[in-house]
């Protein structure tokens, strides 16, 4: 599509984050991948095992014209927790941390100023741990990871964990 837009988030695992994203009106395409590491090419056997740096990540293709950056980060903070550090639920490790790359300096000031707005007490009772960083390289993960929790609706972590939050992104934003 030619005027979509990416933005590059971590909020935990992929999985989780491309389940969520998958259903918001706009969204065209959810990839799960790894950023933010120093291995090239990294494989989720290596991601998994804490030595690569990245970071579990969702590039999420947008229509601006439907949803803005702004209301896919209001989403993002709804969307996991952003006060544990390098851990989301049983999930834990650098490469569950909360993070937001951003690809050039308007998502950088949006990214900042809806943190900020996140951080203010209101949403949170702990501080925010999230990072906000450049994008360098994003790497698609393996193709079994694509739309794994359509694909694995009955696997236990699916049904333990993906779905309760996929339940939680509906009851709050069901106008998204």
């Amino acid at each position: 599509m030619p005027n979509s837009q990416t933005a590059v988030l971590g909020g935990g695992c992929f999985w989780c984050t491309e389940a969520v994203y998958k259903r918001v009106k706009g969204v065209i395409k959810v990839e799960p991948g790894y950023a933010g590491g120093n291995t090239i090419n990294p494989t989720y056997q290596l991601v998994c095992s804490g030595v690569t740096g990245h970071a579990e990540v969702a590039r999420i293709t947008y229509d601006p014209s439907i949803i803005s950056y702004s209301d896919l980060l209001v989403i993002f903070w709804y969307a996991h927790d952003p006060t544990t550090l390098n851990r989301q639920g049983n999930d834990i490790g650098t490469q569950y941390r909360s993070i937001i790359f951003h690809e050039n300096d308007e998502q950088k000031l949006h990214a900042e100023s809806s943190l900020k707005t996140a951080d203010s007490g209101e949403l949170f009772t702990n501080p925010i741990v999230t990072k906000i960083e450049p994008l360098e390289t994003f790497y698609p993960a393996e193709a079994y990871h694509f739309d794994y929790y359509n694909n694995n609706p009955n696997q236990p972590y699916c049904r333990a964990v993906i779905a309760s939050k996929v339940q939680h992104f509906m009851e709050r934003y069901q106008e998204k």
